[in-house]
């Protein structure tokens, strides 16, 4: 492990962020990245050496490349070319990503943003190996950047409180069930005119944010078993001791039911909240509702 300071430093910052500005710090990062080794390459007289890492990071449509490139499933995701692109992608993650964390964890929406993407890949890759109309720009199709995580996480959000109230510049307050609405129509009247790939990916990840809200409704957690897999990923590289939690109260460790019991309590407080906000929105929540929520979703 380093002893430099600044790289010691730089860890420390990192390590305390929330888990939304880590996933925004590692988009920035990616960016970053991706010029510095267009300057590199630039001095070695390899022109718009950018484009080489876009070729190594984003995902291919085609099987036999990504047979050799299966890591781009992973890297695409965080891979942004243009200025433009990963400011408004990172803008959408920090408003819809803050609305997520209010009512579920930060474990579920590192989870959400990895699935989604993996969904929008997905559909991305079986559109343009099934349709004729893709047959023949196929070998040289990719994907890039975070909008298929990004319409994951906003679509699970909109779908998880439908009318939560969002107050949008020039216009006012908007139910946020019709924003997430019109980013998948804009994106399916899209398809013909211009970038079919990424809008594909964008209905892919949206359609996952959909899927995971409606069967965690049914008590059904389609994150739980890989946010469990990222623990046991994050434990391997991690030098703390896990700590071991004791449920007790005045001194004695609660039995499974006095501990079962207070679990039922608390969700259907959780409930009753998620109920008046579908019912008055988020600004009608009193601050000790508001505080149950924030702590719901540390959790």
């Amino acid at each position: 492990m380093s002893n430099n300071p600044f790289i010691q430093d730089l860890k420390s910052q990192f390590t305390t962020k929330s888990a939304l500005m880590k996933l925004i710090l590692i988009n920035v990062g990616m960016f970053v990245l991706l010029y510095v080794l267009g300057v590199v390459l630039y001095l070695f007289k390899i022109p718009d050496g950018r484009i080489y890492g876009v070729f190594w990071m984003a995902v291919p449509a085609d099987l036999n490349q990504l047979i050799t490139k299966p890591w781009t499933l992973i890297t695409y995701m965080f891979l942004h070319e243009k200025v433009w692109h990963i400011a408004f992608n990172m803008l959408i993650l920090y408003f819809s990503g803050r609305i997520f964390t209010q009512f579920m964890s930060e474990k579920k929406l590192v989870a959400t943003y990895l699935l989604g993407g993996w969904s929008g890949a997905f559909l991305f890759i079986l559109f343009f190996n099934v349709f004729p109309v893709f047959r023949g720009i196929l070998p040289i199709s990719i994907a890039l950047g975070a909008s298929a995580s990004v319409m994951a996480i906003l679509v699970a959000a909109a779908t998880y409180v439908p009318n939560f109230l969002v107050r949008l510049m020039f216009i006012g307050n908007v139910k946020l069930k019709y924003i997430a609405l019109l980013y998948i129509v804009a994106d399916v009247i899209s398809i013909p005119k211009s970038n079919p790939g990424g809008h594909i990916a964008h209905l892919g990840g949206a359609l996952f944010g959909f899927l995971m809200v409606m069967q965690l409704k049914k008590g059904r957690d389609l994150t739980a078993g890989f946010a469990r897999f990222l623990d046991r990923l994050k434990k391997l590289f991690s030098s703390q001791q896990k700590m071991k939690v004791v449920y007790s109260k005045t001194g004695k460790t609660r039995s499974d039911y006095e501990y079962n019991a207070q679990k039922k309590a608390n969700q259907q407080k959780i409930d009753a909240i998620l109920d008046k906000i579908s019912k008055s929105g988020y600004d009608s929540l009193t601050k000790e509702e508001k505080a149950i929520l924030f702590e719901q979703s540390k959790k």
